[in-house]
């Protein structure tokens, strides 16, 4: 029997623990720091050019095709059952890389690891929907760190276990789908949300004909409805209902230039961060073979990651005016990550190669953070799950757009090591215009500011922006 869940001001701790239990799990991941090892290795034997031109961008381009069906998916059926098929994709994902081979399925298992990074939004915005408002920033915290916990952990695990219990990468693939399989039983026990954004959100005018005792969640209702073949409104004329809903909800998100400003360095480097992702353990193939050598690839995303994690946390307890601080970390950040790439790419010491993948990960964490915090300060959490949606869609076409001409045959085709000069001389024309930028802000408000002092700079700069503290 669904559990319908209230909004009410004890109940968040059931859903929130539930959720975070299913985020733990399915990120304890020790699998995929050493895909590519054992994608090259002797189970699967295929090449670092097959996984790098063939394999791979099959997730770029599948996540960008199922990211609007899955969004508008998830806010028609209220989140559940989209995080149940989230941790279903992942499961699938590892079942075909252990019973399978060959290119086309290493293809298949792409496309559904694409079904599991598309679900994200619905496990970051379910929350949203069964607890109490006062409670959004706790939850938040714990669902967000939870996932990097399990990520860490993970990595490190399946690092220990590699190098120590000597351990398979097969034995490593059942270990992670055994993990994923634990936590997707945990989705089964979420209550169900009463409402979504657009689908079943209740109008203006709207009476509620039934009392509070008989009352039924209206996500439930078209569930049952649309299994019944009974529906209760024309089909154009809620499509209509929910595009418009739709227009006025985007127009709200980006009415502010803060978060207009921020949106664009989230679109134009969370590419690049997907690039490094994924491409990163192909150069280090490249750079020290796995056949010849013992791969620290667990060690280092462990590392990464719990750095960048600390980073964060420092984010939202170092006592700083991120007025303007936000903008210059910005600035030096991406100038960091882009010399990071351009280590990467020039190196041909594994070490070295390291090195710039944990700056660029650590930087990259840390100011998507900072990005987060600035967008939320003018931003109810509805529209903040609506913002994650579209930036995420503006950064798949570019990561889209630029897996077609450097990595896929059908453009350049370039070997890994240009890749990565590609996306360094990327991230530093980015990085150059932010900067520029800042620098013509500051100096057009220090200039406007009656006693060119800097802090009256700095409080015009807020009005500038409209920032709501």
């Amino acid at each position: 029997m669904e559990l319908c869940c209230k909004k009410y001001p004890n109940g968040w701790i059931y859903p929130t623990v539930l959720l975070c239990l299913y985020g733990f799990f399915v990120n304890l991941n020790a699998t995929d720091p050493f895909i590519i090892p054992y994608l090259v290795g002797s189970y699967h034997n295929l090449t670092a050019v097959q996984v790098a031109n063939s394999v791979l961008p099959v997730w770029t381009y599948s996540y960008l095709a199922l990211l609007i069906p899955v969004f508008l998916l998830t806010d028609y059926l209220c989140y559940k059952p989209v995080i149940f098929l989230q941790g279903l994709g992942l499961s699938i994902s590892m079942i075909i890389m252990l019973f399978t081979h060959g290119v086309p399925a290493m293809q298949g298992m792409e496309f559904a690891y694409a079904i599991f990074t598309s679900c994200d939004v619905a496990y970051y915005a379910y929350i949203y929907n069964v607890v109490d408002t006062v409670h959004y920033q706790r939850v938040t915290s714990y669902c967000r760190s939870i996932t990097l916990v399990g990520a860490t952990l993970g990595a490190l695990g399946g690092q220990l276990l590699l190098s120590l219990a000597g351990v398979s990468y097969f034995t490593l693939n059942v270990l992670t789908l055994t993990l994923t399989l634990v936590g997707l039983v945990f989705t089964l026990f979420l209550p169900m949300p009463t409402r979504s954004m657009f689908f079943h959100k209740q109008m203006a005018g709207d009476t509620i004909k039934m009392s509070v005792q008989q009352a039924e969640s209206p996500c439930l209702e078209k569930i049952k409805a649309a299994a019944t073949g009974k529906d209760t409104e024309p089909d154009s004329k809620h499509l209509s209902r929910v595009l418009f809903l739709l227009s006025k909800e985007v127009k709200q998100c980006y009415s502010s230039k803060q978060i207009v400003y921020w949106s664009l360095w989230w679109a134009f480097a969370t590419p690049i961060y997907n690039q490094l992702i994924c491409y990163a353990p192909i150069l280090w193939e490249h750079v020290e073979s796995s056949k010849t050598m013992a791969v620290y690839n667990g060690g280092v995303e462990a590392l990464s990651t719990f750095l960048g994690a600390l980073l964060s946390l420092l984010v939202g307890h170092v006592k700083v005016s991120w007025t303007m601080s936000s903008e210059l970390a910005l600035t030096v950040f991406s100038i960091a990550e882009a010399g990071a790439l351009f280590l990467m790419a020039l190196s041909r010491n594994i070490w070295m190669c390291y090195a710039g993948f944990l700056i660029f990960k650590s930087s990259y964490m840390l100011l998507i953070t900072i990005t987060t915090f600035k967008v939320a300060v003018n931003l109810s959490m509805e529209h903040y799950a609506l913002l994650f949606g579209i930036n995420t869609l503006a950064a798949l076409a570019l990561q889209t757009l630029l897996s077609l001409i450097v990595v896929d045959p059908v453009g350049l085709g370039l070997d890994i090591f240009r890749q990565f000069l590609v996306y360094g001389s990327y991230y530093a024309v980015i990085a150059g215009m932010f900067f520029v930028w800042n620098m013509f802000i500051f100096i057009s408000i220090y200039c406007r500011s009656p006693r060119n002092s800097l802090n009256t700079a700095i409080r015009s700069e807020t009005q500038l922006y409209g920032l709501n503290r």
